[in-house]
């Protein structure tokens, strides 16, 4: 929590009663759904339908990029789902010219993480 946008998204959450959150990156076409051994309920059957929304792969989050995303933080206190979206592939920063598809494919997850 050392930077100002960390800090805003840290009270945000804390002033809300969130079932679940998602986060959204870029570089994979992969939703992680899990932190470390916590495995919050309904955690995995909803990224299951993320997953099917998407055509993004369900994924277990690799070990070297957990511990520092607002998904292990949120899962691990608040033991409530939470993922992150790899959206797009290619090189950082993907090209705008990859919106509409990123678009297309996230719109679905979106409606769903709003709903559910």
């Amino acid at each position: 929590m050392t930077e100002p946008e960390s800090m805003a998204i840290y009270n945000f959450t804390l002033m809300h009663d969130f079932r679940l959150v998602i986060a959204f990156h870029t570089q994979g076409q992969e939703i992680y759904w899990q932190f470390q051994d916590f495995n919050p309920p309904m955690s995995f059957e909803i990224g299951q339908k993320f997953e099917a929304a998407s055509g993004y792969k369900l994924a277990e989050t690799p070990y070297n990029s957990s511990f520092a995303g607002y998904k292990d933080w949120f899962i691990q206190n608040y033991n409530r789902p939470g993922y992150t979206v790899e959206a797009g592939l290619g090189e950082n920063p993907l090209p705008i010219s990859q919106f509409d598809e990123i678009y297309k494919d996230n719109i679905g997850i979106l409606i769903l993480g709003a709903v559910l």
